[in-house]
This record gives structure tokens, sequence and C-alpha cells, in this order.
């Protein structure tokens, strides 16, 4: 299973490098069902002028128009890096299975840096979450581009 989980990484990290061509924080994010690639995302905040332009986002919002339905109960989601709160609720609401991420962000990964938002009394969906995979790859990128940023 590891493998195949390095394998969608990858692919999440793919959309990562695209997000940092355009010059946005590079975060990307693959929705797999059934084994398959259903939707990708890459951040586009800052491109599109929209606080909500986040990977996760861009692909669950992909997703749900691939399959016909804003529940995504049999998918996997891939991200280069822990989901922040706001990405956070969307995948409880959306009902993905797991949660598969490559960096921790301690300032402002939702599912246990910085916070926890499975902690939640009362919330109707709690999806696996797999920390850490291809960990140094989803960290580099991000560094290498904040450090480029301050050149």
């Amino acid at each position: 299973m590891k493998n195949i989980d390095e394998h969608f990484m990858k692919i999440a990290l793919k959309e990562a490098e695209k997000a940092r061509e355009i010059d946005e924080v590079p975060i990307g994010a693959v929705i797999v069902k059934d084994n398959r690639v259903i939707a990708r995302g890459h951040n586009l905040r800052e491109s599109k002028k929209d606080p909500l332009g986040h990977a996760e986002l861009v692909a669950i919002k992909k997703a749900s128009k691939k399959i016909g339905d804003w529940q995504l109960v049999d998918c996997t989601l891939y991200v280069t890096l822990e989901p922040c709160i706001m990405c956070g609720g969307a995948i409880i609401q959306s009902r993905i299975k797991t949660v598969v991420y490559g960096a921790d962000d301690p300032k402002g990964g939702a599912f246990g840096s910085s916070i926890n938002v499975l902690d939640a009394n009362n919330i109707n969906h709690k999806p696996e979450i797999k920390r850490g995979i291809l960990k140094e790859e989803c960290s580099q990128i991000i560094k290498n581009y904040f450090k480029n940023k301050r050149k």
C-alpha cells in the first residue's frame, strides 16, 4: 500500500510543480477513486485572486463535478502539504474517505500539526489520515520556493 501512496503523491508533486511554475505556493493535490486519478488541483490563490484557491478545494470541486455528487465517500485525497482548517472542513463535508499528505504544516495544518479538526465533538465524518508520504520531497519544493522568493 505504501508504494501506491507514493505513486499518487508523485502526481500531486507534479501539480505542486505546476503551481510553482506560475509563481503560486507549490502545493498540489489529486483525488483518487478505484485507484484512478479523477481530479487534480494546485494552488491558484494568487493567479485567481481567490482565497478559496487552495489545491485541495480545486481538486474537490473537480472530483465532485466528475462523479456528479458532492459526497466523495470512496475517494482518497493526496496533497503535498497538510491541509489547513478551511480545507479540513471541506474534506469532512465532502466525506472523503482518506487523506494522505506529505509535509506537516506547523503554522496552519489542521490534522494535528497546528490544530486537529478531527478532535471536534460530534462531527459526522472523520477521514483516515496518513502523514509523511514523500515528506522530504513535499517539504523541499515549498522550502525552495520561499528561498527563491527571498532572493
